[in-house]
Order: C-alpha cells, then sequence, then structure tokens
C-alpha cells in the first residue's frame, strides 16, 4: 500500500477562508475589500492509493486551462475571491503520466467534495472506471451555490450512501472494499456531504482530511474554515479529526491545503 501526495497546483485566498476569524467585515473569507497582506498561498492537492485491490485517485486539483484562462475556467464570482497557480507538470494528468498511469488504469476517483479546487482537473481523468462522491455532496452540488456545474458537465459520476462504519464523527460512512482498509469517512460542515478518506498502511492509519481543517494548526487550536454550511457539523468532524490524530494507531492526517505538506509517498 502506498499514498502519493500530490500538489496540483496552489491557490491564494483570505487567510479567513483557511481560518474563521470575527470580523466586522461581514465575509471576510471572501477577500473583497481585504489588503493583500491578509492573502495566503496554500496548496491544492491530491492523492494517488496504489491499494493491492486498485489505483484510487482522491480529488483531481486544478485543471490545466487554469494555465490561460482561469477566470473562464472559475467563472467571475469565483475568480473575485480566490486565484490559481498550476506549473507545468503538475497536473494532474501530467503527474500520473510521469508515473507511467493513464486515467483508463485508475479504478476510483474519489472526490471528497465538489469544490472547484478538488474537482477542476475533472475532465483529465473522466476515463476511469469510475467516479465516485457522496449521495449528499452530489445532492448539494446540483442545488447550492458555491459549485461549477461546468466542471463535471457531462461526465458520469456515482455517488455512495452513507452506511454505519466504525470511524467519523457520525460513525458513517463507506467501505470502499469491503475489507476495513479504505474507509470514505463521512465529515461534513464545509460542505454537507465532505468526505475524509482513512487509508490501513502497515504502521497504522493515515487520515486523508480533505478540509475538513486548513491545516494542523485547523484541529490542533480548533479553528474551523471559514465557509461552513453547518457550523456544529463543521466542529464534530473537526473534534473527531482532533481525536484520532492522538490515537496510537494514527501515524499521519493530511489537510488538504496545509502548507507544511510536501509532496512524496507513505508506505
Amino acid at each position: 500500500m502506498k499514498v502519493h501526495i500530490l500538489h496540483t497546483g496552489r491557490v491564494l485566498i483570505d487567510r479567513a477562508l483557511a481560518y474563521k476569524e470575527q470580523s466586522l467585515h461581514p465575509a471576510p473569507y471572501t477577500g473583497w475589500l481585504r489588503g493583500r497582506e491578509k492573502k495566503m498561498w496554500v496548496p491544492v492537492s491530491s492523492y494517488l492509493i496504489e491499494h493491492p485491490k486498485g489505483l484510487i485517485l482522491i480529488d483531481t486539483g486544478w485543471h490545466e486551462e487554469m494555465r490561460w484562462n482561469q477566470r473562464k475556467h472559475l467563472g467571475s464570482f469565483a475568480y473575485s475571491m480566490y486565484q490559481g497557480e498550476l506549473p507545468e507538470g503538475h497536473s494532474i494528468a501530467e503527474q500520473l503520466h510521469s508515473l507511467g498511469i493513464s486515467s483508463k488504469n485508475l479504478d476510483f476517483v474519489i472526490l471528497s467534495h465538489m469544490h472547484s479546487d478538488h474537482v477542476s482537473g475533472l475532465r483529465q481523468v473522466q476515463d476511469a472506471k469510475k467516479i465516485l462522491t457522496s449521495e449528499n455532496e452530489w445532492h448539494s452540488a446540483q442545488r447550492k451555490l458555491g459549485y461549477i456545474k461546468s466542471m463535471w458537465d457531462n461526465i458520469s459520476i456515482d455517488t455512495f450512501k452513507l452506511m454505519d462504519i466504525p470511524y467519523g464523527p457520525y460513525k458513517k460512512g463507506y467501505d470502499l472494499f469491503g475489507d476495513g482498509t479504505l474507509y470514505l469517512v463521512y465529515t461534513p460542515g464545509h460542505s454537507d456531504g465532505m468526505i475524509s478518506v482513512l487509508v490501513k498502511i502497515k504502521k497504522g492509519w493515515v487520515v486523508l482530511a480533505s478540509d475538513v481543517g486548513y491545516s494542523e494548526r485547523s484541529w490542533k487550536e480548533m479553528i474551523l474554515p471559514g465557509i461552513t454550511t453547518d457550523k456544529k457539523a463543521a466542529y464534530d468532524s473537526l473534534k473527531w479529526l482532533k481525536d484520532f490524530s492522538q490515537k496510537k494507531d494514527c501515524i499521519r492526517v493530511i489537510a488538504n491545503h496545509d502548507s507544511k505538506i510536501k509532496p512524496g509517498i507513505i508506505e
């Protein structure tokens, strides 16, 4: 079992999007009318899991269109809040190619949630055998603000229903292979149907925490993301992550946008 940490570009956001803050500003996470000194670059991460039962990609990072026409790709509204950067060789397609992997070789593409920085590159891996997200997230993405539907138009995406599992704030999720080695754990709050991924390797559990928190600081200090659809659920998910991180058999917890996390392989 191997977990590849891949940085598929980075994103410039207001610090209040990563770490919720009290402010006279009605929506500081937008970055509107806030100075450059309040902005921060953070990585946009994807993860490739080499599992004995298949190849699994978690999230897709930025699409290569971000290099030449990101205002169109994101839409003017989203572009007014954040901008991205995707160096040559860093798209998910390019990184898979460098590993000798075609998108057709991917058994699963798992979307932790469907915000743009997690699904932008979806078209570049649309030939995967199965693309999967939670049923809750799929329904929210069709009817709520904050999603860019053009990023998955005409792409076949399957959903899973939440089932009872041993882990998570609500002990709900999905055992991907039915053998307890890879769980999709329901950790809502930042979005309605967001999932984290629990991977069992020889030494213990690796947690791919998506946007439950933006960095280790988030769960150590219990700082919610700036955008939440349900504050109580976001708190419950973050508290579970903090508690799980302290377990003896938890060897690593990785937030998607943590600047301290470097690309590499966990095995």
